[in-house]
């Protein structure tokens, strides 16, 4: 079995994963790194969760969330890079080009909800659905060009909400319009800080990690250039694996 093949078999089994003999389905979910470089320092955007959530409460994260299966109908102005959506799409009965949009989209939507900010351009936009009416009365069509795909990870079995969440990267050039508050209380404290600070603050594991891989992708490739390899993380018999995507 070839590297690739090898990864697709253990994703699967790490899908599978059960707890006390249920099987649980992790939800497949997006988070956004909008990174700003300036004076050769790149910094990234990070917010703190509500203590009072369930999920991760008082943890500095990315904004995202759940991806919506309906994020896929919406407009766009411009889709992913042809080798970015390959991988994001994946392989399998569940790859399609359309969960790759929603998996984007999401991203994308949760930042505007998390953090206030709009990507995409300025364009007469229309939607009926009530999660982008922000970037409808703004007059920003979304765009997904500017997204780079980072790692993967899925939520180990045990926890209290289990995701299969795509880590994703977008340059703060790519953000149309910024707002002086979020539409949302989803997070406090949202701060822009370098990579390097980001990793001392109170954040999951995962993230940490993540941060690491961030790390060193910039220093070898400091423009994200689309289609490089992307590190999947979950975990098999209570040990982190890390494969290459």
């Amino acid at each position: 079995m070839d590297d690739f093949n090898r990864a697709v078999a253990d994703e699967r089994a790490a899908r599978g994963a059960t707890l006390k003999g249920k099987a649980l389905r992790p939800r497949d979910a997006a988070t956004l790194i909008v990174l700003d470089r300036r004076a050769g320092e790149t910094s990234l955007l990070m917010g703190r969760r509500h203590r009072g959530h369930a999920f991760m409460p008082g943890r500095f994260v990315f904004p995202g969330g759940r991806t919506d299966p309906a994020d896929s109908r919406i407009r766009i102005s411009s889709g992913l890079h042809p080798a970015e959506e390959e991988r994001l799409a994946g392989r399998g009965p569940r790859s399609s080009a359309a969960r790759a949009r929603a998996i984007a989209l999401s991203a994308i939507r949760e930042t505007y909800e998390e953090a206030g900010l709009l990507i995409g351009r300025r364009a007469a936009f229309a939607s009926r659905s009530p999660h982008w009416q922000g970037f409808v009365a703004h007059g920003i069509e979304p765009a997904l060009g500017g997204l780079r795909y980072i790692a993967r990870a899925i939520t180990p079995p045990g926890a209290v909400r289990r995701f299969d969440t795509r880590f994703l990267a977008l340059w703060r050039s790519d953000v149309a319009l910024e707002l002086a508050e979020s539409p949302t209380a989803e997070l406090e404290e949202i701060v822009w800080l370098p990579v390097r600070d980001a990793m001392k603050l109170e954040i999951p594991p995962i993230t940490k990690r993540v941060l690491e891989e961030l790390e060193q992708r910039l220093t070898a490739d400091p423009d994200l250039s689309p289609g490089r390899p992307v590190p999947f993380y979950f975990m098999r018999a209570k040990q982190m694996v890390r494969l290459l995507l």
